[in-house]
């Protein structure tokens, strides 16, 4: 008995070890390819593991080719834009839909809910045609606007708060505590790991939209770094000069790298307490 738990396990960590070399191979490949010397030649498994001296130059060259400054500075005034309004508006739907009692709730909240089965390329025309209406075009307000209410976002906090045992919230009425009190000192602080595991998601996600920033905006001054990126490579790829795209890459991809390694064990916590899968 013991002899084929230890073959199932050993099995459970090849397999486990094995779709890890394929999911981060092209990962590996991009690292590589980033401090690779511009004349070691061409990107090709031939060339690529072959002894070399490491070299920033591609990162130099990257930084020096693009406004990766004002990009950086519009992708994070974007997330965090967006972010904020988000945490605002999910708290306050979230704690109507859980704790409120007004007519129809039940079904104006599964209503709600059906913005998680649209695909979002599907709004991208009636959104631009409101962000045009309202002479929104070319600014961060017009990237940020769609994603200020999020299905997703109050759905998590709805089941968060109903699984909060009602006697709290009945204590703090007796003291008297109003609403937004009982909202403020008593709900969110308990929703703390959902409201974490919530950020991560958002943040993750508006960082690497592409396809809504690249429709509403057409100059620099308002690109983010995924647009900016495209950008880039496009002239990069003109001189197959591989190495600078993938440090021009690495450079979009470092912050949430930085966070993740220095807040991993935040992040999984949050997950795990959020009841996220």
């Amino acid at each position: 008995m013991n002899l084929k738990k230890y073959i199932a396990t050993f099995e459970f960590y090849v397999i486990i070890s094995l779709i890890t070399i394929l999911w981060s191979a092209p990962f590996l490949w991009m690292l590589i390819a980033s401090f690779r010397p511009q004349n070691f030649g061409g990107l090709d498994m031939a060339s690529l593991f072959p002894n070399f001296v490491p070299t920033l130059d591609n990162f130099r060259l990257a930084w020096e080719s693009t406004r990766f400054v004002t990009y950086y500075i519009n992708s994070i005034t974007v997330v965090l834009g967006i972010l904020v309004v988000q945490l605002i508006t999910i708290t306050f739907t979230a704690y109507a839909f859980a704790r409120l009692h007004f007519p129809f709730k039940n079904f104006l909240f599964y209503l709600y809910l059906l913005q998680l089965l649209i695909v979002p390329p599907i709004l991208i025309v009636p959104n631009l045609k409101t962000i045009t209406a309202l002479g929104l075009n070319d600014t961060l307000i017009a990237v940020m606007a769609p994603y200020f209410a999020s299905a997703f976002g109050t759905f998590l906090l709805r089941q968060t708060f109903k699984s909060i045992p009602q006697d709290f919230e009945d204590a703090a009425v007796i003291d008297g505590a109003s609403w937004f009190q009982v909202l403020r000192h008593v709900l969110l602080p308990l929703a703390k790991p959902a409201l974490i595991a919530f950020s991560i998601v958002s943040v993750v996600g508006h960082w690497n939209e592409f396809l809504w920033p690249l429709m509403v905006t057409d100059s620099p001054e308002t690109r983010t770094l995924t647009v900016g990126l495209a950008s880039f490579t496009r002239g990069a790829e003109g001189g197959a000069e591989w190495g600078l795209i993938a440090a021009g890459t690495l450079l979009v991809m470092l912050p949430l790298m930085i966070a993740f390694l220095a807040f991993q064990k935040q992040f999984v916590n949050s997950f795990m307490f959020s009841g996220l899968k």
